[in-house]
C-alpha cells in the first residue's frame, strides 16, 4: 500500500480533472439525437483507455530519459515507424499517416511529438550553459526537421507544423539570443519559399490563397472555412444547445468531430461556453508550468514546458483554422476531438509530467529537512 501511494503522489487533480470535463465537453458536441452516434460511442472507449494509459504513466521512473541512450533509442525507433507508414500506412483522406491495427489505427505522429520533446528536453538540458551557441539551435532543429519532413511528405501539414512548434517554443524557452531568433526566421521564410516551390500539393498551395482571400471559393477550397466561421458565429450568447447544432449535424460542416470540433462546440455552446472551454484549458496549461516550475532538474522542466507548448500549439492552431485567421490544416483540440492516438498521447503526456513532479517534491522535501538540520 506505501508503495502504490507513493507511485500516486504525484497525481494532480487539477490537472486531470480539467482535462477530463474538457473530453466530456467534446464527447457530448459529438452526439446527436437525431441518427447514430458512432463517433460518440467509440470515443467513450478513447476516454477509457487513455485513462488507463495515464494511470499506467504514473508508475515508471522517468529519470532514465535523462542519463544513458534510452530517450535516443526511442527517437530512432519513432523514426523508423514514420518511414515505414510511408510504405504500408492506411490511406486516410489523402494522407497515408496511419497503420491499419484492425480495431484501431494508430498515428505514428502523435506520440512522435512526445518523443521529440524527450529528445530536445534532454539535449537543452545538458546544454543549458552553452545554448548561445548557434550549433546548438542547428543541431536540435535536424532533430526536429527530420519528423517534421517524414510527416509533412504523408502529407500531414497539420501535424509537421506543430513539430515546428514545438521545436521553436522550446529553443525561445531554453535561451536562444534575438540575433538567432532573427535568422530563424530567416530561415523559416526561405524554406517556406523552396516548400511552395517543389514540395507542396496544389490543394495546399489552394488552402493557403483561399486563406488571402477566404471568400474567393467558397464552393471549393475556401467552403470548410466558410462553414466553419457559419457554425461559430450562429452559436451567438448561449448555443443552440447539446445535439442541435445544425451547421455539424446537418453535414453543413464537414469532419465536425475531429478537425471542426471547436466550430462545432462553439456552435452549440455559443460563447458562453467557449469562454469556460478557454477557461478549463488555461488551468491544464498553468498546471503543467508548475510541475515546470517545481521540477528537479532542467529536464523535467523543459519535458513539462514543452508538453505545455504541444497543447497551446494544437489549441491555437486549430482555433485559427475555425475562425478563418489560419489556413485549413487538420489539427485536433487537445481532449476534445474524435480519435484514440491522440487522446492517448495527450493523457500519456500528462501522466509523464505528473509521474516527473514526484521525484520533484522529494527533492525539494529532502532540501528543506537539510536546512532545518543547519
Amino acid at each position: 500500500m506505501r508503495t502504490l501511494w507513493s507511485l500516486l503522489k504525484g497525481f494532480d487533480p487539477y490537472l486531470v480533472g480539467a482535462c477530463v470535463l474538457l473530453t466530456g465537453m467534446g464527447l457530448v458536441t459529438m452526439y446527436s439525437f437525431q441518427g447514430g452516434n458512432f463517433f460518440f460511442e467509440r470515443q467513450l472507449i478513447w476516454i477509457g483507455a487513455s485513462l488507463f494509459v495515464m494511470m499506467l504513466a504514473l508508475l515508471p521512473d522517468y529519470r532514465f530519459l535523462r542519463v544513458g541512450n534510452a530517450t535516443f533509442g526511442i527517437y530512432i525507433f519513432f523514426l523508423f515507424l514514420l518511414v515505414l507508414v510511408l510504405f504500408i500506412g492506411e490511406i486516410t483522406l489523402g494522407a497515408q499517416s496511419r497503420f491499419d491495427l484492425g480495431f484501431f489505427s494508430l498515428q505514428p505522429s502523435d506520440p512522435a511529438k512526445l518523443v521529440l520533446i524527450a529528445v530536445l528536453a534532454k539535449y537543452f538540458s545538458k546544454r543549458h550553459e552553452h545554448i548561445g551557441d548557434f550549433r546548438h539551435i542547428i543541431v536540435s532543429g535536424i532533430y526536429a526537421m527530420l519528423f517534421f519532413g517524414l510527416v509533412f511528405i504523408q502529407p500531414d501539414f497539420g501535424s509537421a507544423i506543430i513539430l515546428f512548434f514545438i521545436w521553436f517554443g522550446m529553443i525561445l524557452v531554453a535561451g536562444i539570443k534575438l540575433r538567432h531568433l532573427a535568422l530563424v526566421f530567416l530561415m523559416g521564410a526561405l524554406a517556406f519559399g523552396v516548400m511552395w516551390s517543389f514540395a507542396f500539393q496544389d490543394y495546399q498551395k489552394q488552402r493557403i490563397m483561399t486563406f488571402l482571400d477566404p471568400l474567393s471559393d467558397i464552393q471549393g477550397a475556401g467552403y470548410n472555412a466558410y462553414q466553419s466561421t457559419v457554425a461559430v458565429g450562429s452559436g451567438q450568447v448561449w448555443g443552440k444547445g447539446i445535439g442541435y447544432g445544425t451547421q455539424s449535424k446537418l453535414q453543413f460542416l464537414p469532419e465536425y468531430e475531429t478537425d471542426f470540433i471547436f466550430a462545432a462546440f462553439a456552435e452549440e455552446w455559443g460563447i458562453v461556453g467557449v469562454f469556460v472551454l478557454f477557461c478549463l484549458f488555461g488551468v491544464v496549461i498553468g498546471r503543467l508550468l508548475y510541475h515546470a516550475v517545481k521540477a528537479a532538474t532542467n529536464f523535467e522542466r523543459l519535458f513539462a514546458t514543452g508538453v505545455a507548448i504541444l497543447f497551446v500549439s494544437h489549441f491555437f492552431v486549430h482555433i485559427g483554422m475555425n475562425i478563418g485567421l489560419l489556413p485549413v490544416t487538420g489539427t485536433t483540440v487537445p481532449f476534445l476531438s474524435y480519435g484514440g492516438t491522440h487522446l492517448m498521447t495527450e493523457f500519456l503526456g500528462v501522466g509523464i509530467v505528473m509521474a516527473m513532479s514526484r521525484y520533484a517534491k522529494s527533492n525539494y522535501a529532502k532540501s528543506e529537512l537539510s536546512i532545518l538540520e543547519e
